[in-house]
């Protein structure tokens, strides 16, 4: 078995590998890379991104099966003033009664979708990503046990659904295509899954993700 291809693991396999390659992170540990894009070209257009970006952090919930890992992934409300019917992970700006990210983290997935904390495992800590739309977001991973109920805040989440955490992490599912950055083509990333398709920021953190899980 190729320890390179995270997809190729079986559930406890990827479970070992996640715990491993987070337990030694921290919030905010080295730069931040632009969502959606590979980090070379991200170094290269670091200059693009908000200089005071707002901090805020998600949370990357994975639903722990003893035969397979999924992903919880919710559907942005189309009326929203931003990310309007977008695909994301549950989370929002860090506020100030919050104690960081981990805690922001928690509070916005029980305000949108209300998973209870108490089914959530933290692992660790994504390094930070830069959203053009001005956010600095910290992805928030953790193991969440199944058997938990959700309650939508139907004001920011229309859906949550689940997907396969190997589908998410195999680069045949990552789709190219290019886009504009101050004037410059860049390459993103699409996962398309069905009729749905994950992109942007969310298929950014999940990219990261993938890379992580397979250096």
């Amino acid at each position: 078995m190729s320890t390179g291809a995270p997809h190729r693991l079986d559930a406890a396999g990827l479970r070992e590998r996640i715990r491993t390659r987070l337990a030694v992170l921290q919030p905010d540990v080295g730069d931040p890379t632009i969502a959606g894009i590979s980090p070379d070209m991200a170094r290269a257009f670091r200059h693009l991104a908000p200089s005071q970006p707002t901090p805020a952090a998600v949370l990357v919930p994975i639903v722990d099966y003893a035969t397979h890992l999924t992903v919880l992934l919710t559907q942005r409300a189309a009326d929203l003033k931003s990310h309007a019917g977008q695909i994301s992970f549950p989370g929002g700006r860090i506020e100030n009664e919050d104690d960081g990210p981990l805690a922001a983290a928690l509070r916005e997935t029980e305000e949108e979708i209300g998973l209870d904390r108490g089914f959530i495992d933290v692992v660790g800590f994504m390094p930070d990503h830069i959203l053009m739309s001005g956010y600095r977001v910290t992805p928030v991973v953790g193991f969440v046990r199944p058997g938990y109920a959700l309650r939508l805040d139907t004001t920011e989440v229309t859906e949550v659904f689940e997907v396969p955490l190997e589908f998410l992490l195999d680069p045949a599912n990552h789709k190219s295509r290019w886009r504009k950055l101050g004037g410059n083509d860049i390459e993103v990333f699409d996962i398309p899954y069905g009729e749905r398709n994950i992109w942007g920021a969310t298929a950014g953190i999940v990219l990261s993700l993938s890379r992580l899980m397979s250096d």
